[in-house]
């Protein structure tokens, strides 16, 4: 069993080098031997902004659901996003992406948010789409040397405890953002170019759940 999927996994990486497309993969956050509350091994945490450590746990999201992965220190800083990007090496250098994760926002009073970043440098330079339950809006940004700057968005009701799908697909300039299956707007935006990786987002005191995060490279 092991032999095979080593023989899986190095046809995905031969893949990825000849820029050869293929089904979109689920990345394995949480190990089925790591316990609930322990820090998740398909992730490495990050942080952009200010404030304290960052604290990804595994969460069982729901009475025999699927486990999931949270940010939970619930600190209140403001401008301050914490990060856990995906691990592996299929995932290390993506410019052309099509990724999704689902996501619950839980709780939080400065924000409920939770996202999706792509084409990561390191934690001050990446592409993010986030949804906010506390603002019903989906928006687009471009972080550059830890500045944040938003250049497409759209309101759309994001309820709180209730599951929601976020996907972005990106290929060259063109961004593509859907919600809940459905696409919401598309855009162009030239500031981050080539490879980087895929990450998940949360906002402050965020306490959002996410599960089945999956990555597609596209040509």
């Amino acid at each position: 069993m092991q032999r095979l999927l080593a023989i899986i996994f190095g046809m995905a990486l031969a893949a990825v080098s000849l820029g050869v497309v293929f089904a979109a993969d689920t990345v394995e956050l949480v190990s089925v031997w790591n316990p609930t509350g322990a820090l998740p091994d398909g992730c490495t945490p990050a942080l952009t902004g200010r404030g304290g450590p960052v604290k990804w746990v595994i969460v069982d999201t729901e009475p025999d659901g699927p486990r999931g992965v949270a940010e939970v220190s619930a600190d209140p800083t403001d401008y301050r996003f914490p990060l856990c990007i995906a691990d592996g090496v299929a995932f290390s250098a993506l410019a052309n992406v099509d990724a999704s994760v689902r996501f619950r926002a839980v709780a939080g009073k400065v924000d409920q948010a939770g996202g999706l970043a792509i084409r990561v440098k390191d934690a001050n330079n990446y592409y993010v789409v986030r949804a906010n339950a506390l603002e019903d809006n989906v928006r687009l940004y471009a972080v550059i040397d830890g500045d944040r700057r938003q250049f497409a968005g759209k309101s759309v009701k994001v309820a709180t405890n209730q599951w929601h799908t976020l996907r972005l697909r990106a290929v060259g300039d063109r961004f593509t953002v859907y919600f809940d299956g459905a696409p919401l707007f598309e855009t162009i935006d030239r500031r981050i170019t080539g490879p980087g990786r895929v990450a998940l987002w949360s906002k402050a005191d965020s306490v959002t759940e996410f599960v089945d995060l999956t990555i597609e490279p596209l040509p």
